[in-house]
């Protein structure tokens, strides 16, 4: 039941509520916490782990705001320890899972790296999601356009599209429909969450 009594569309799988924003969405946009032995606060961001978990919003500032105001310890109705650092550790595990998708996504053939294979894969209309480091020249990036009624993915490091392919840096690259890409998605938004800029696809220029 949402807001005003309204029933809530719950297409997207089940959902849960963030301790520091009180709004309830579906977990993919959650990040899933558990305690250890000692009182430590410690993500589960695949929410695999056993025990009892509470979860927050893929944001940057619910984090700060759950940390900071200490709602682990209301979440768990215990005494607990959240680390000051927790949120930049949630943001490198959530881009150490997309690089690893993007890797099993590339050796599946589901992916590529290059502005010429990406051009190819976008003219033939085989491309879902384009992807584009956030670092990269906004004069290079603004070649390229999203797919039609597809994704757009530009707050990745050129370094990180670079562990994804088995490259030092990569600049532009694409995945096809079905395979991981919904995957990939999913967690590159949570990741956005998570980032505090955002270009929205601009780039920077080179100096």
């Amino acid at each position: 039941m949402g807001r005003g009594g309204v029933h809530k569309d719950r297409s997207e799988g089940p959902e849960r509520k963030c301790i520091a924003t009180g709004e309830v969405q579906p977990k993919y946009g959650l990040i899933r916490f558990v305690t250890g032995p000692d009182g430590q606060v410690f993500p589960d961001v695949a929410a695999k782990l056993p025990g009892r978990g509470v979860y927050v919003a893929s944001d940057r500032a619910a984090l700060d705001k759950a940390i900071g105001k200490k709602l682990f310890a209301r979440g768990f109705k215990a005494q607990v320890t959240a680390s000051k650092d927790l949120a930049d550790e949630v943001e490198k595990q959530i881009a150490r899972r997309v690089v690893e998708l993007l890797s099993l996504a590339r050796k599946s053939g589901d992916a590529v790296a290059g502005y010429e294979k990406v051009k190819t894969w976008l003219d033939r209309e085989e491309a879902q999601v384009l992807l584009q480091a956030a670092d990269g020249s906004g004069r290079g990036k603004s070649k390229l356009s999203t797919p039609h009624f597809g994704k757009y993915i530009g707050w990745l490091t050129a370094d990180e599209l670079g562990q994804a392919f088995g490259r030092q840096t990569v600049i532009h690259a694409a995945l096809a429909s079905g395979g991981l890409a919904k995957r990939v998605v999913e967690e590159a938004q949570r990741l956005r969450g998570l980032r505090e800029k955002d270009d929205g696809g601009k780039g920077r220029a080179e100096g």
